[in-house]
Order: C-alpha cells, then structure tokens, then sequence
C-alpha cells in the first residue's frame, strides 16, 4: 500500500531514499518479498507518486523478471452513485481497507498486504511465504505477523498501532487501533482524550504486515458500503484492523499470529529517517543486503 499522503511526514516517503544509492523501503519490501520467493507484486498508489518513479519500478520487474500491477487508489474509486456527495468534502482516500479493495480485480490468489513506508525485516516475509506455500491461508484462515511494541514506536511523536490479544490457541482474539501511543522512558501508553492507559512491554502490535485469502474482497467491499452509509465524516477512515476483527467477532474466520524478531522501522515523522538510514547502512556493511540492491 503506497497511497497514503503522509501528513505528519510532509512529504512523500514512499519515494524517500534511504539508502546511497537511492533506493526506497518500498524497494527492500520488494527485494525481501522476491528472496522469501514470492513473485507478483501490486502496488496501490496515488496520483501524486512521480511518473518516473513508477517507470523505474517497472523497469526494475522487467530486469528481475517479476510480475508488476499498479492500482490507482483514489477518492471515487468504488463509491456507488448514492453516496456521491461524500466525494466532494473529502481531502484524502477512504483508508487501508479501501486500499486493498482497490486491488480486488488484480489479486485470485492468497496473497500479503503491507505499507510501502515500513521496513519490516527479512524474517516476516519468510515466515508468511512458509504459511502461504503449507495452504494454511484458506477462506476462513488469514494470518499476521506482531511485533513487540519495543521495537514499533518512534522517539518524534505519538504513533497508531493496533493492539494485538492472543487466545489459547495463539490464534488472534482481538486487534485494536490505537491512534495515539507513546513511550516515556521504559513504560508505554496509549492516550484517549484525558486518560493515559499503561501498555505492557510485553505486547504484540499489528503492523498492517497480513496474509489474506482472496474471499476478503466480499467482505471487505460489503464493510465499505456499510461505512458508506453512516455518513462518516471528512476525515474518517476504514482501517484493516477494525474489519478483521468483524470477521474473528463473527467467526468467520480465524488469524494466526506470525511472531518476529527482526526490528520494524518507519518514517512516521521526518526525524526518524536518520534511524533508518544508519540502519540499512549497517546492513549493507555486513551484507544483509548488497550495495546496489537491483545490480
């Protein structure tokens, strides 16, 4: 997902450099994807990504001999005549569910669903691309994979994460977004209105990193109708978290918790990008990565 316009970035990180040679997390996303063997990528942007940046995706697929779709996310796109007039006041897309909605006609496959603005480390990849290749994602099994909020958070500002609780049979009982958690020293909160709520060091967050089998589309597409029709505000959003929990409420289906090791990195605010640069450059230095990622 390469839609989002970033506002508390100013700017668009999904094109950023953060590595010598230019190259983007979008690109490492994408390398990582390829090595765990995974083989057809859809990215879903917006009109404002450069043209040239979308030429030098392309030629990238054609050299590494990868299958490549864009799909254009905008404010109209899906929305029934009835709700016409929500176009007109809104300023940005409709959100990660609507996101992948968008893709619905490109994607009959089990298939990942991850931000293109966030480094999620080599192991998430191959542990969904294990889960993919067993069949374990079925039409009424999806999977995620949590990371620790220890290592998710930003040391610029509050963050959204969504709050991850396990059942016994370490299957998803519940995700929750939180838009605004923050860390002080070694503790970890998570702010609504006045209130601050304590968030132990030892839970697990979603990172919008999910293995979905096609039949989410009906779910999804019936979800956004529905959201539709509350006459939501300019700035109200369908989030992934909140639908994937409908279906675990419902019981249709169910989601196994990938756990990682690996550190997560993003760019929420433009102070945390140095963070990520010394980082991809001490993995270049070891050779977690070569220095040109694409030669």
């Amino acid at each position: 997902m390469a839609a989002g316009l970033g506002s508390r970035y100013k700017g668009l990180k999904q094109v950023d450099g953060i590595s010598s040679n230019g190259e983007t997390i979008m690109e490492f996303s994408i390398y990582d994807a390829l090595e765990a063997g995974f083989t057809k990528i859809v990215v879903v942007v917006n009109a404002h990504l450069p043209e040239s940046y979308l030429t030098r995706l392309e030629k990238i697929a054609a050299e590494k001999e990868f299958e490549l779709h864009f799909v254009i996310q905008t404010i109209e796109k899906l929305v029934p005549k009835e709700f016409a007039h929500l176009i007109h006041e809104r300023q940005k897309p409709w959100g990660t569910a609507h996101a992948i909605l968008c893709a619905k006609e490109i994607i009959q496959e089990p298939f990942v669903v991850l931000n293109a603005d966030d480094f999620y480390g080599k192991n998430a990849y191959i542990e969904m691309a294990s889960y993919i290749d067993k069949g374990l994602i079925q039409k009424d099994q999806f999977a995620m994979v949590a990371y620790p909020i220890t290592v998710t958070l930003s040391e610029n500002g509050a963050v959204a994460r969504g709050i991850c609780t396990l059942n016994a049979s370490g299957y998803l009982q519940e995700v929750i977004e939180q838009t605004k958690i923050i860390q002080e020293d070694s503790e970890f909160f998570f702010l609504e209105n006045e209130n601050r709520w304590l968030i132990p060091s030892s839970t697990l967050v979603s990172m919008n990193f999910w293995g979905f089998y096609p039949t989410i589309f009906e779910s999804l597409q019936k979800a956004f109708y529905d959201f539709l029709r509350s006459n939501p505000d300019t700035t109200s959003e369908i989030y992934i978290p909140t639908e994937v929990q409908r279906l675990i409420d419902s019981k249709s289906v169910k989601v196994n918790v990938l756990q990682t090791s690996d550190r997560w990195y993003g760019i929420t605010y433009p102070e945390d990008k140095a963070q990520l640069v010394l980082f991809i450059s001490e993995c270049m230095a070891n050779q977690l990565y070569p220095i040109n990622l694409w030669k």
